[in-house]
């Protein structure tokens, strides 16, 4: 059974006639009364335990008379003309329903009762319906025995489509006087297994799929006429195969060249001396020698033909080594150095030794006798809560520009375990400082090199440092920060701890520069005292 607004809907898109007569709104053959609630839930009701209200009939088409003034005027006639008002939020979404655009809408609750149409009242009279009171007694008696009955086949209607309604209630049929209740419900029973296996005709599909269907069929018109339209392009099979060339006539041929080339290399001589027929020996095939290939002109290629150009003339041993050479020996050139090779040992009466050319990899130093490093290690709070993080330390730090974290990860910056920022100096010189917040990682070298630490405040922070944890121990050997806002009060580890403040302020964001330019200078200040080894 249709619900009054999908009647409304579609006679606002065919633009049939809808008739206001006395207190029904006539819809052809089917009339509601103006006040008849839709299934339109009214926005606002229905969360936060407010019960569900629904608009009314005359609401909605009052809406759809005055849909061509704004809002405000809209609300204006509609209180004048005493009709509740259809909400704002509700407004183009209503619409858009009743004008064929969407074919449902979240604001729809199916599970609302639903009014029961009337038929609308009729103006001849017969000879049966007098006129007068009595007349009008007997068309009202009429009109509500019709009403009752319509609701009857309603209720059963939605009660023989539930599997778990059996058996029918008295009272509403005369069958249960006939036969017994047991056997009404086999019938029932067996009249829905066999529903179950027929295809649904139009009395059983619910109010608005007709409206849907035909939307899908011309969807289907659409997508058919697209289809025709469409090339197809490469698939992958027809990738595979050459369009401007011939398998046979070009693959077949570079292989018959590599075949006869093969046969002609490895074709035993037939020429044999006349010694060679009395005493027959097996005869060994004589390869050819192959001719050496051309070297062409190679314009990535060119140290052949420098020669000595790199030292102009000079005899000049560019990958010589003076590895495990006596300073001399080294001092005093290489006629030291045969003299030395000449006079035997004094003790010794043995030859000396040929000495033998030190190849160029034996004369650089072992690999494991790896150079230390001189980059300096910045150690910043792993929370995410912290205002300097791995996301942003590169902005701070290098940029001299504050950026929060959150707006680092809506712009889709990634985390990573360590950041290698390059800090500029005057005259254009970068010095690289690498920045970590797991320094569980660091060996006892490395923190040799660690230079600064930036503390949030909780002493949990420093669990498993050196120096047993000790924050005051730690900022007693590393040069310790705090970076915070300007308007917030200071950590009260903070205030004991030998940390320098840097005050961020949240209103006037050039001041960030002058601000994190004041950490470099501190920072240059504690390594030429502390650490001038290191590179800064």
């Amino acid at each position: 059974m249709a619900d009054v607004l999908s009647i409304l809907r579609q006679y606002n898109i065919n633009k049939k006639e809808i008739v206001e007569k006395d207190d029904q709104i006539i819809f052809g053959e089917f009339a509601w009364p103006k006040n008849a609630k839709t299934n339109y839930v009214i926005w606002g009701t229905g969360k936060d335990d407010i019960a569900k209200e629904y608009y009314t009939l005359d609401s909605i088409l009052f809406l759809l008379k005055h849909v061509t003034l704004q809002h405000p005027l809209y609300v204006r006639e509609a209180v004048a003309a005493n009709i509740n008002v259809v909400r704002r939020p509700d407004r183009k979404d209503l619409l858009a329903y009743l004008n064929g655009e969407t074919t449902t809408s979240a604001s729809i609750d199916k599970s609302a009762p639903l009014e029961i149409s009337q038929r609308p009242t009729q103006v001849k009279r017969t000879a049966d319906d007098p006129g007068g009171p009595e007349g009008t007694q007997k068309r009202l008696r009429l009109e509500e025995a019709q009403v009752r009955k319509a609701r009857e086949n309603w209720i059963n209607k939605i009660d023989g489509g539930r599997e778990t309604s059996m058996l029918p209630q008295l009272g509403t049929s005369s069958m249960a006087e006939v036969m017994p209740l047991e056997k009404i419900a086999a019938i029932k029973a067996k009249r829905l297994a066999i529903k179950r296996t027929k295809i649904k005709g139009d009395d059983d599909i619910q109010a608005g799929a007709l409206e849907q269907r035909s939307f899908v069929d011309a969807e289907v018109d659409v997508t058919r006429d697209i289809v025709s339209r469409e090339r197809h392009w490469r698939t992958r099979t027809t990738i595979l195969q050459s369009l401007g060339k011939d398998f046979a006539k070009n693959i077949f041929s570079i292989l018959g060249s590599i075949k006869a080339r093969e046969e002609g290399t490895h074709r035993p001589s037939h020429h044999h001396s006349s010694s060679s027929t009395s005493n027959p020996a097996p005869s060994t095939p004589q390869v050819a020698p192959r001719p050496q290939p051309v070297v062409g002109y190679n314009r990535y290629d060119q140290e052949r033909f420098r020669s000595n150009q790199e030292t102009e003339g000079f005899k000049i041993d560019t990958m010589g080594t003076y590895h495990g050479m006596t300073l001399k020996s080294v001092t005093e050139g290489a006629a030291a150095r045969k003299k030395e090779s000449s006079q035997p040992t004094a003790h010794s009466h043995s030859p000396a030794p040929t000495q033998v050319s030190r190849p160029i990899s034996q004369a650089r130093p072992p690999p494991n006798q790896k150079k230390g490093s001189r980059t300096p290690i910045i150690i910043i709070p792993a929370a995410s809560t912290s205002l300097i993080t791995m996301l942003n330390c590169k902005d701070v730090l290098q940029d001299l520009k504050f950026v929060s974290t959150e707006e680092k990860k809506s712009q889709g910056a990634r985390r990573d375990n360590e950041v290698l920022i390059q800090r500029r100096k005057d005259g254009g010189l970068t010095v690289p400082y690498r920045i970590i917040d797991n320094p569980a990682k660091l060996t006892p070298d490395d923190w040799e090199r660690v230079v600064a630490v930036f503390a949030q405040g909780p002493a949990w922070q420093f669990k498993g440092w050196p120096w047993s944890g000790n924050p005051t121990d730690i900022f007693s050997r590393i040069r310790g920060f705090h970076i915070k806002w300007k308007e917030l009060p200071l950590d009260t580890n903070v205030k004991n701890w030998a940390v320098h403040v840097l005050n961020l302020d949240r209103n006037r964001r050039h001041l960030d520069r002058a601000c994190l330019q004041e950490f470099w200078e501190i920072l240059d200040k504690y390594m030429l005292k502390t650490k001038p080894h290191l590179r800064f």
